[in-house]
């Protein structure tokens, strides 16, 4: 796209859309997209929230009736109107230069004619089976007989294609009104939900101004709340008032600085973080120098902290990530994602379309800020990162993960900032994730170090696959080069041209 005279938008609409077809445990037409843009390359950063609502017909009373007090991943009711599609054609007709039909064809193409499964896919796709066979328009669409597909099988996705086709033809109202509208409505009935055409209809993406934290100089720009970039930045702020350039940037010290940050960010994350538009979300007390001061009350150093966060909080996992810089020096930080391999494992079996599982990210609790409601957003996982520094952007990144996602923001930005590591150097570090009062560690992590943390009182656990692989793009301010960096153990890209 880049080559053909397209701009950064035009590039990043169409490798997602083809991450879309050949990733389809990581990404897909029925999930959420969120970005963060910086055209020409200055400060100005702007963002969207692609994410989809709740139903107007589901409501928490609904659900407690019903047995249910929490969310199940695999339910309807987990089911999101998918945000996804408005959310690129709102980029494009803001930011895009080429024809919209232009962009979505070579995902067609793979989708009709067919995509070579790698192996990397093959395992996540093998992973997701006892999921898809609980759904038969699912099973049809991504097994053989039961079976995944092994690496190196060409795999077709004929409905999906036709419906990019009249997305290509019609752009949003293909999707979210008329037939395709009626029949993905009627297969979510089917299935159990309470979804509508009306809802699918009712469903738009949000240009919304970036919150963002100052670190070394740097501005650190997150889509808000009802993301939980929020939650990167609160560590952010923590760390910067602790000594982190004199430690060992794989040794216990630093990532129990780092856990004990994300321990109470996820707390505050837990407590705060939810749709604004329909709960009361204190943005700017959450990022104030004294909420940060009052959180680091909480930290000791040298000890596990307690995970339930005791106190500390009184008022007072799976997406595809890419990243465009083109010659213009625009730059587009884009993230698309079902939340959980092959979201909620519900497809519509007229369309081709799998449906995400975000509403997983509610609660079914009518006091918190973060319960479920008709028309609402549920705290949303999926975050892009963009930097700026003396009026220029300076680096277009991400890390998926699901819920790791916040802590690889602060875990490769201080590597570069606190450690002095390019972008590749920083992406490739060891990672461990502070969650449920377990620290999971990678292998990459050494055995005297794994003593020291547990020696600090932490429950350690190994991570059988990365924690959460980055993108990153980095723009020299003074000369405009461009670095890129990539994790090759998950999917996504990073594209410098």
């Amino acid at each position: 796209m880049l080559k053909s005279g397209g701009n950064a938008m035009d590039a990043a609409i169409a490798a997602c859309a083809i991450q879309c077809v050949v990733d389809p445990m990581q990404t897909g037409i029925g999930g959420d997209c969120f970005a963060l843009v910086a055209m020409g390359g200055g400060s100005q950063v702007e963002g969207l929230n692609g994410s989809g609502k709740a139903p107007m017909a589901l409501t928490a009373d609904y659900l407690l009736s019903n047995g249910f007090d929490k969310m199940d991943p695999t339910s309807p009711h987990a089911i999101t109107i998918p945000g996804a599609i408005d959310a690129w054609t709102r980029l494009h007709e803001k930011y895009g230069s080429m024809d919209f039909a232009d962009l979505l064809a070579p995902a067609i193409d793979c989708a009709e004619n067919g995509f070579v499964v790698t192996q990397r896919t093959s395992v996540d796709w093998e992973m997701g089976v006892a999921k898809l066979l609980k759904n038969p328009a699912a099973s049809d669409m991504y097994l053989n007989n039961g079976k995944p597909p092994a690496a190196g099988t060409i795999w077709r996705l004929p409905k999906l294609a036709a419906t990019l086709k009249a997305i290509a033809k019609k752009g949003r109202a293909a999707f979210y009104e008329g037939d395709l509208a009626a029949q993905m409505a009627d297969s979510l009935k089917a299935a159990g939900g309470l979804h509508k055409a009306e809802d699918f209809a009712a469903t738009g993406a949000d240009f919304v101004a970036p919150i963002h934290s100052e670190y070394q100089g740097h501005q650190v720009h997150q889509i808000p709340p009802n993301g939980q970039g929020i939650t990167a930045l609160i560590m952010l702020n923590i760390l910067k008032r602790f000594d982190l350039d004199g430690l060992d940037p794989n040794g216990a010290q630093r990532l129990h600085l780092e856990a004990e940050a994300a321990r109470l960010a996820y707390l505050t994350r837990n407590k705060y973080v939810a749709d604004p538009t329909k709960a009361d979300v204190p943005t700017e007390m959450l990022l104030s120098d004294e909420f940060a001061d009052h959180l680091c009350k909480y930290i000791e150093v040298g000890k596990a902290g307690d995970p339930t966060g005791a106190n500390a909080l009184e008022r007072h996992r799976d997406t595809v990530y890419l990243t465009v810089v083109d010659k213009d020096r625009n730059a587009v930080s884009f993230i698309n994602s079902l939340f959980q391999g092959f979201g909620s494992g519900i497809a519509c079996p007229n369309t081709g379309v799998l449906f995400q599982n975000r509403g997983f990210g509610f609660v079914v609790d009518p006091d918190h800020p973060n319960c479920v409601a008709p028309g609402k957003r549920p705290m949303h996982t999926i975050i892009p990162g963009m930097v700026t520094k003396g009026g220029k952007a300076v680096l277009s990144y991400g890390v998926m993960g699901g819920g790791y996602q916040p802590v690889g923001h602060a875990h490769v930005l201080t590597n570069i900032w606190n450690y002095g590591m390019d972008v590749q150097e920083a992406i490739d570090s060891p990672r461990a994730f502070y969650d449920g009062g377990i620290l999971e560690v990678e292998e990459g992590v050494p055995a005297s170090v794994r003593a020291e943390l547990t020696a600090m009182g932490y429950q350690l656990a190994d991570t059988t696959m990365p924690l959460g692989g980055g993108q990153m793009i980095a723009i020299d301010a003074d000369t405009g080069v461009l670095s890129a960096g990539s994790e090759s153990r998950k999917d996504g890209c990073a594209i410098a041209y």
